[in-house]
């Protein structure tokens, strides 16, 4: 299964595969080893979304989630809970392996009764109202970035290596919405911990894995937060919380359908 952002096995802000000559090959052998790392065949979890504006107000909601690899590809799938402005919202990701093929998702809006396409002009814009874009819900192609080896650090006690991303082309800064991305990479498990996504407007969004955990000998995330700046002032902050974590058990594949989002859970 490769890393999706919202389905706790983090990502990162780019995967893939595909050397390049222009960049750092000891930055980019790091994320090839992130790409790399076993996050499960499937992979099915509560979540709790706390989304937190810049007074400190907070809402909450529920959610159930599943994903499962399709060969060398992913599909996702997301349903809402609670509250009910947006229970039986549901969220849908075919994420492909292929570069050259763009990933589809699909968005069902119950108030409407209709399942919404997003289209790529649209991937950076904010999922359901939290700091997570569009873009941030699926892989990175490893092709689309150079990489630069920054330095060695730690985080909450674990050595890290910082690499800097910065993307190849203005498609995919229109598409993703961010100049340049630095990462924290774990050395005993290859596991992003950390982010900074730069972006127009003296904008940024820090991503932080507070906890995590070893499951059958998968590191899955336990809370991870994202939050978005302008200079020193907080915009907006968003807590993922996940629970009930089971991987590797079957899931079927009639689920990750558009019909499925309008029948729900």
């Amino acid at each position: 299964m490769t890393k999706k952002l919202l389905l706790g096995s983090l990502l990162g802000f780019f995967l893939s595969t595909t050397s390049i000559v222009a960049d750092d090959p000891k930055a980019r052998a790091i994320m090839q080893k992130v790409d790399a790392r076993d996050d499960g065949k499937t992979k099915e979890q509560d979540m709790t979304m706390i989304l937190i504006d810049k007074n400190g107000k907070k809402r909450i909601r529920k959610l159930h989630t599943y994903a499962r690899d399709f060969g060398k590809d992913e599909y996702s799938i997301l349903f809402f809970k609670s509250p009910a402005d947006v229970k039986n919202t549901a969220f849908l990701t075919y994420d492909y392996d292929n570069p050259n093929k763009d990933d589809d998702q699909w968005l069902y809006l119950p108030a409407l009764k209709k399942v919404k396409r997003i289209p790529s002009s649209d991937k950076s814009s904010s999922f359901m109202g939290s700091d997570f874009s569009y873009f941030d819900m699926t892989d990175r192609d490893l092709e689309d970035y150079d990489f630069k080896f920054l330095k060695e650090g730690t985080v909450r006690g674990k050595k890290v290596w910082m690499i800097e991303a910065t993307p190849r082309n203005k498609k995919v800064i229109k598409e993703s919405g961010y100049l340049k991305t630095i990462a924290l990479v774990r050395q005993d498990n290859y596991v992003i911990v950390r982010s900074i996504g730069f972006m127009k407007g003296n904008k940024k969004k820090y991503m932080d894995m507070v906890k995590l955990h070893q499951q059958n000998g998968i590191w899955v995330p336990d809370i991870l937060s994202m939050t978005t700046k302008k200079g020193k002032r907080t915009i907006h902050k968003t807590v993922l919380q996940f629970s009930h974590i089971k991987l590797n058990h079957e899931i079927p594949k009639s689920l990750f359908t558009t019909r499925r989002l309008e029948k729900g859970l």
